[in-house]
């Protein structure tokens, strides 16, 4: 079964706040898709499709460079025909809305506390080790109607324990427009995880870049 489109207002407003929560330009509209002009050290421009299209592929072919990424909410496989040979295809991502509302905070394990600073729409939450180092950490950002999480992340020597799932419920309490999308995109480890904690795939997130040489 071919899946749904998803919604570009949708994408649109998760990369707004994907970009508060990085501290990057906002996107603009952009040739069918969302152009973010990021200039940071590791990506030039980055483009986000909600379905593939003409503007897709010119662009496609326009770029020659590193460091320029074009993300389209669909398979890696509907991404690959749309580019050149010179492009990479990155491993897949999955582009996530929480279909219920995220758990309530749990205690944590002996020894780890939690840390959460909020700046403006952005909250950081991070769980520091009985040894003092981080555990675990994500970070969220309110706007354009929407919540989203990013980079949840849980250091190897620290998982299965719960971390990730504090992590998420602590960012989750900052959000005070309880009835927007709560939205991420979760790489195929974490997809599981979310999944078990009530979040449901809206479409694959294929992305690919032009290898350094």
């Amino acid at each position: 079964m071919t899946p749904s489109p998803v919604d570009p207002d949708l994408v649109f407003a998760w990369q707004a706040a994907h970009s508060i929560a990085r501290g990057a330009p906002a996107p603009v509209h952009h040739r069918g898709g969302f152009r973010v002009d990021t200039h940071s050290e590791k990506e030039v421009k980055r483009w986000v499709f909600p379905r593939s299209c003409d503007g897709l592929r010119e662009i496609a072919h326009e770029i020659t460079a590193p460091r320029h990424y074009l993300k389209l909410c669909g398979s890696d496989e509907e991404l690959r025909s749309a580019l050149p040979a010179r492009w990479e295809v990155q491993p897949a991502n999955y582009f996530m809305m929480a279909a219920a509302q995220t758990s309530a905070e749990k205690p944590l394990p002996s020894g780890y506390r939690m840390e959460v600073q909020q700046t403006g729409p952005v909250t950081r939450a991070c769980v520091i080790a009985p040894d003092g180092g981080l555990a675990a950490s994500g970070s969220a950002a309110e706007a354009a109607e929407v919540f989203i999480y990013d980079r949840i992340e849980t250091a190897l020597d620290h998982r299965r324990k719960g971390l990730g799932i504090a992590v998420m419920a602590a960012l989750g309490a900052a959000r005070k427009a309880v009835a927007s999308p709560q939205l991420l995109v979760a790489t195929a480890d974490g997809r599981g995880l979310y999944e078990n904690l009530g979040w449901a795939v809206l479409a694959p997130f294929a992305a690919a870049t032009i290898p350094e040489s």
